[in-house]
């Protein structure tokens, strides 16, 4: 097939998430992130107050999403950070059930974290999980670490079943040298795959490294080209 007759690339959404400074943010958005993510909660050394990401959305351009994460957090208490970064997609990473995050997402859209064992002794059903979350706009599929996600560690991608209908986001443990592998591999899987990252583009907790989110983006530009040449290559078995 020519180059002119080769189907476009699908765009694989990206989330640069664990941002605690101005100039991360900065280059989040000059590298071509999609969405940005804000963590509160307190016990991740990558914490940052409502009012902090209130302060650190307000770099944002149009188009380019802030995402709050919450950990087990009252209702009240998520409900009131939404009025301080009101644009914010919600996303519950602890052990909050359907009708928590209903209660306390209200009418936003709302992102629910599946963490999947990395002992592959262990089960985890994600089509049951996919079903009971089905008002999630989407499933993130993390590793299931102590500190609820942040650790660097990747969950096995052959866990997950053939085929899912919903839309995921590929997180745990991602790099630079691992997402491309993972976009290839998950992604034939979901309705839609996004990725997200937050040590794997690090110098520190909490401190992005500008040359490694670069990396990180190129690195899932090319996996797209690659999908877009061989779209039935990857397919998983059933």
């Amino acid at each position: 097939m020519s180059v002119a007759h080769q189907p476009p690339a699908r765009r694989t959404r990206i989330k640069i998430c664990g941002l605690t400074r101005e100039q991360d943010v900065e280059a989040a958005v000059e590298a071509g992130a999609d969405a940005v993510g804000f963590v509160l909660y307190a016990k991740s050394p990558r914490h940052v107050s409502a009012a902090r990401a209130a302060q650190l959305a307000r770099i944002l351009p149009p188009f380019v999403t802030p995402v709050l994460l919450f950990v087990n957090e009252p209702a009240a208490a998520v409900r009131a950070a939404c009025e301080l970064v009101p644009a914010a997609l919600l996303q519950f990473h602890g052990d909050e059930t359907p009708q928590q995050c209903r209660e306390a997402a209200g009418a936003r859209p709302w992102l629910r974290a599946a963490r999947i064992p990395l002992d592959d002794a262990t089960p985890f059903d994600l089509l049951k999980f996919a079903s009971e979350h089905s008002e999630a706009a989407a499933l993130l599929l993390d590793a299931h670490v102590e500190g609820y996600g942040g650790a660097g560690k990747a969950f096995h991608w052959s866990r997950l079943p053939p085929s899912v209908n919903c839309h995921a986001v590929l997180s745990g443990g991602l790099t630079p040298a691992s997402v491309g592998d993972g976009i290839v591999q998950v992604r034939p899987r979901f309705r839609t795959l996004a990725v997200d990252v937050s040590s794997g583009v690090e110098s520190a907790k909490g401190i992005k490294d500008a040359g490694k989110i670069n990396q990180f983006v190129a690195a899932v530009r090319a996996a797209d080209q690659l999908l877009a040449r061989s779209p039935h290559v990857f397919l998983p078995a059933t």
